[in-house]
């Protein structure tokens, strides 16, 4: 009877010390997206890995992907890819400038598959995960706090995110997001500047300008 009272103890402590752990876990991502959310607006400079062990893809193989992002609210201007993303709130444009085609569509892009899109950055993680604080690294000379998100649909197409919280700007300093399929996709945030001079056609797309150029808009 005793060996069951400790049982039970322990597994109470146990759970309350999880409860605690979440708890500080979301406490921090609530700071980060308040704090980050209050720019007028954020120009983030980013590289992009991948890798699939199963797939026989290391990390390092090969160079990061790089780009660049302009955030304001849910409007976003995006070069990646060689491409442009333009969300104005409304309609998403895509540039494609090999190809010289422009398609437009209603709606930002579809988060059908679970990615983590633009738009979300900061808000994504408020439904459908649970937390739980990391380790706290020193990543080049930064305190960088990790949480580990975890989704709570078990047929979600990501089990598992990690953000970086750099612990002295509490802003986002990297991404890890680990695919069912065995892929770990990792966003580094390598510049970042916040507040600037926007013109107010920067998150809109200048029609005409291309129809010169002689792309095709679908």
């Amino acid at each position: 009877m005793k060996k069951i009272g400790i049982l039970i103890l322990s597994l109470f402590i146990s759970t309350a010390s999880f409860s605690q752990n979440s708890a500080k876990a979301k406490s921090l991502l609530d700071e980060v997206s308040t704090k980050m959310g209050a720019y007028k607006n954020m120009h983030i400079s980013f590289s992009q890995t991948l890798s699939n062990e199963d797939a026989g893809i290391k990390e390092g193989d090969e160079p990061p992907i790089r780009g660049e992002i302009t955030l304001q609210g849910e409007k976003y201007h995006l070069n990646y890819l060689g491409n442009n993303f333009i969300f104005d709130g409304k309609k998403l444009y895509v540039i494609n400038k090999e190809e010289k085609e422009i398609s437009i569509t209603d709606g930002d892009m579809s988060g059908d598959d679970g990615f983590i899109y633009p738009s979300k950055l900061l808000t994504f993680y408020k439904e459908g995960y649970t937390f739980q604080m990391g380790k706290l690294k020193n990543l080049k000379g930064k305190k960088v706090q990790f949480v580990t998100l975890n989704p709570i649909d078990s047929s979600s197409d990501i089990i598992k995110v990690e953000l970086a919280i750099d612990a002295k700007t509490k802003h986002i300093y990297k991404l890890i997001q680990v695919g069912s399929n065995g892929s770990k996709t990792t966003f580094t945030i390598t510049g970042f500047k916040s507040n600037q001079s926007i013109s107010d056609t920067f998150f809109s797309l200048e029609i005409e300008k291309y129809k010169k150029l002689k792309y095709t808009i679908d």
